[in-house]
């Protein structure tokens, strides 16, 4: 059987995808790596660097088909509170990845996070849903916490 293989990768898609595959926030990171797609198609990922792929984002393959990448659900915690600027700005201040939205934030599960949110007014919930933080000021690329 031959491998199909992606050795590029596009923010938006240029024709019809033959394919989708469902990726969490970790998962949409990387260089090389085998794929399943939502049709059972194994694909091989070999990009020159490693990238952050995006929601909608799409691999092309050698052949110039091309897959789409989507925001699987993971478990989040949803963030809201009474000053909203100021909640972000503590999430920002510690590296962590946050999804910003009219009148919430969206984190990853951390346990240590959750409790300094509490402690200064934050609401937080527990959700499972698609995470597509920001990427950062200088419009690509992730931000990385302190364990990087």
């Amino acid at each position: 059987m031959t491998q199909t293989i992606a050795r590029a990768y596009h923010a938006h898609a240029h024709k019809d995808l033959t394919a989708q595959v469902a990726l969490d926030y970790e998962g949409r990171f990387l260089r090389r790596k085998v794929l399943i797609t939502d049709d059972g198609q194994s694909v091989l990922v070999d990009l020159p660097k490693t990238t952050s792929l995006d929601h909608g984002g799409v691999l092309v393959l050698e052949d110039g088909r091309e897959v789409g990448i989507v925001a699987a659900p993971e478990e989040l915690l949803e963030v809201t509170g009474p000053n909203l600027p100021r909640l972000a700005w503590h999430i920002g201040n510690r590296h962590t990845p946050c999804q910003i939205e009219e009148g919430r934030l969206l984190i990853q599960r951390d346990h240590v996070i959750r409790d300094m949110l509490g402690k200064i007014g934050a609401t937080v919930r527990e959700v499972v849903e698609p995470f597509t933080p920001e990427g950062g000021a200088y419009g690509h690329g992730r931000t990385h916490g302190h364990s990087h």
